[in-house]
């Protein structure tokens, strides 16, 4: 992933959920146009900080643009398919799964870019570890994705 694909995903999705609807609202008004001058620059500079090494600063850029883009009072739970998408990805190596300690092998699956019986056989392995809760911990899955040896479990 780019982070030229990351960044224009980035200003896609506040064009749709936040500038076409002020735009909107605002009839046109030629302040919508400089927020989008801004938010282009500035979707470039959180593609680079959810694609570079300041891990802090990387989860806080995520958290941010996921609590603007998915407002609501249940937990983010995105569909398998947007784990695929540049942002997704970023989210995924840099947060692992936002809102939750724990994922279904299938959305582990979507997480990982492999199938939910990939997962089964990387926790049957030991290569992934079981949450005591069921499926596994999206810490785990972040971990596997950064190319981090597994916590508490058996290394590759």
């Amino acid at each position: 992933m780019s982070e030229d694909e990351l960044a224009g995903q980035i200003v896609r999705l506040l064009d749709i959920r936040l500038l076409d609807p002020l735009e909107v609202l605002l009839e046109g008004d030629d302040a919508v146009d400089a927020l989008r001058s801004l938010v282009q620059g500035r979707a470039r500079r959180w593609a680079a900080t959810l694609t570079g090494d300041d891990e802090r600063a990387a989860v806080m850029t995520a958290a941010r643009l996921i609590a603007t883009l998915h407002p609501g009072d249940r937990p983010f739970d995105p569909p398998a398919e947007w784990w695929a998408t540049p942002l997704g990805r970023a989210v995924a190596r840099q947060a692992g799964h936002p809102g939750a300690e724990s994922v279904s092998y299938a959305t582990a699956g979507a997480m990982l870019g492999i199938t939910r019986q990939g997962v089964h056989d990387l926790v049957k392995r030991g290569r992934l570890p079981r949450h005591p809760n069921g499926g596994v911990p999206s810490a785990a899955i972040r971990d596997r994705l950064r190319g981090d040896a597994p916590r508490g479990g058996h290394h590759d």
